[in-house]
Parts: C-alpha cells; structure tokens; sequence
C-alpha cells in the first residue's frame, strides 16, 4: 500500500495512506538509500510502500524516487547527512535580526543547499514590532541585499498579525517546509496558521539572545487552504554537504553570473589573477557577505565550521 511520510518521530513513521488512514511505521531491518549516508533514511515528505500488518502497524519496503529533498550535515556525525523533508514546492525560512539574531552566513547556507536541490526559498523577516533604530535599518539592509539578488522577502508578525494573510495566500496548495533557528517564532506562526494544533513556544534566553527547542519532530500539517506545512525542529547551525570546490559558487546566483568572466577554467575565486569573481566583489557588483559565505562553505570540508554560531 502507498503512502505519504507526515511525521518522524525518529524510531517510527507516520504514514497517511492512500484511503486516508494514518498508520505508525518502521523501516524494515535490510532497507537502505543508494548513495545516501544519512542518519534518516526516510523523510516527512516522502512517498513510500508499506507492508500493514495484523497489529495495524507496518513496515516501510520502499520509498519512491524525491523530486529534490533538503539536507544538512547530521548534528552528531559529520560525515553523515540528515535530510531535513523531501518532495517541497517550496521552503520559508523564518529569520529574525535579534532576539535571536539570524547571521547572512546561516541564511547563505541553507539559500545556497536549497539552490543545489531546486527548491525555491523565501525570507520571511519576522518580529518586526520589536525593531527599531539600529535593528530596523539592519531589517531594511538584509531584505534590500537579498532582495537584489532575487529573493522573494517578506515582513510578518506573528504575534501582532501583521503580514499574516498575504503569508497565508503563499502557503495555498503548496507544500512549505518552515525552517529556522530556535526561537524565530515558527510555533508561534505555525498557531496563528491553524488555531487547533497548539504547539508549544519557547522565550528567549535573555543572557544568551537564544531560543530554545520546542519542537522535537517533523511534521506535514494539512492547510485549511489545501497543501501542507510542514515543522521541523529549530536548527542551530546549518552544515553544508555534499557540496565542494568549483560547484559551490553554481549555488550564489550573483556569482556565478561573473563565473564566465574569469581568465581561468579552473578559477577558484579566491586567489587567482584575472578572476571575475574578484573583481566583481571589489566593484560591490557581489555583496561582500555573500562572497564571505562562499568562502566560508569552500573552507567547510571538515564538517567543523559548521558547529559554530552561524
């Protein structure tokens, strides 16, 4: 019998078949991903077969072929993947300029793993009623930067409801991860969205400027608009993998507008005479920021950068 993944709790799966019916699942003992190290074979998103059996629990046999899924490098293993849900329309990430702060480097990470697996990301800046002076100009920095890339960006808030229905009309018919750190206030939109689900929220710490989680599983939840949104656990930092050397500036659009400019096949954009990369950034034709991102994904080869408060 077929099914659609909309929870993972880590040892089971929840599975909603095709009559409708949700069915707890485990993976069976001999079942593995070709050419994927991941610590979760199987994703909130995925489409599977499963095996039910006379205690109305199943096992997984297979799952079918994603259309693209997001991945970062597992919390706990670094030469490990963990993939975060599969078979997106597309993705909001939910950034806050303070309380906690959300880094251009964060956000260039997972713009750029979205761009490697062809799923459109939106910024949505929320928390809004809270900045002013130094912050609000920091808001109005961040979406101009990422605006003039090509970024769609967007203001909200969640708690005043500000911004709430156009973010609504985006989410219509759509399959939508929410991601983003811990204490950005996704429990809090994921409430207002759909009043009965009553998700746990957390405060910030005020001594570290950090949210704590309060979300330990993904989960597809369905819109009353038709699709789903789908929650996952707040991320601290974002590992990129699967992703080196020349590729890596194939995933900044700025970038690799100024690829072909460059004197050498092999260019790097770091250190080469002649490069179009370089010279564009010297010309702020590609914000500084984001060269810094690039650069610091290609020095991620180890897995350590990552762990580190981007």
């Amino acid at each position: 019998m077929k099914g659609l993944v909309i929870k993972n709790t880590g040892s089971w799966y929840t599975v909603r078949t095709e009559d409708g019916r949700d069915i707890e699942s485990k993976i069976k003992g001999n079942f593995r991903l070709h050419d994927i190290r991941s610590t979760n074979p199987i994703a909130v998103g995925d489409r599977v077969d499963i095996d039910i059996n006379k205690e109305g629990t199943a096992f997984i046999t297979s799952i079918e072929e994603r259309r693209n899924y997001i991945i970062r490098r597992a919390s706990n293993l670094s030469k490990q993947s963990h993939i975060i849900a599969a078979n997106l329309d597309q993705a909001m990430l939910i950034v806050t300029v303070n309380y906690p702060v959300t880094t251009t480097i964060f956000i260039d990470r997972f713009l750029a793993t979205a761009q490697a697996y062809r799923i459109p990301v939106k910024l949505v800046f929320n928390k809004i009623d809270r900045f002013h002076g130094k912050e609000k100009v920091m808001l109005d920095e961040m979406i101009n930067l990422y605006s003039s890339i090509g970024y769609s960006c967007s203001k909200i808030c969640a708690k005043t409801g500000e911004g709430i229905e156009e973010f609504k009309q985006e989410l219509t018919n759509k399959i939508t991860l929410l991601s983003g750190h811990s204490g950005v206030g996704k429990s809090t939109l994921i409430n207002l969205l759909l009043p009965g689900v009553n998700l746990k929220t957390g405060a910030i710490s005020e001594y570290h400027n950090k949210g704590t989680h309060t979300t330990t599983f993904s989960e597809m939840l369905p819109l009353p608009t038709g699709g789903y949104l789908i929650d996952t656990p707040g991320i601290k930092g974002f590992g990129t993998i699967e992703m080196e050397g020349a590729e890596v500036a194939h995933y900044f659009p700025e970038i690799l507008g100024h690829i072909g400019k460059c004197r050498f096949n092999n260019c790097t954009h770091v250190h080469e005479p002649g490069c179009g990369v370089l010279q564009a950034v010297n010309e702020k034709k590609i914000p500084l920021s984001r060269y810094k991102s690039y650069l610091n994904i290609l020095k991620d080869k180890d897995g350590t950068k990552y762990r580190e408060e981007y």
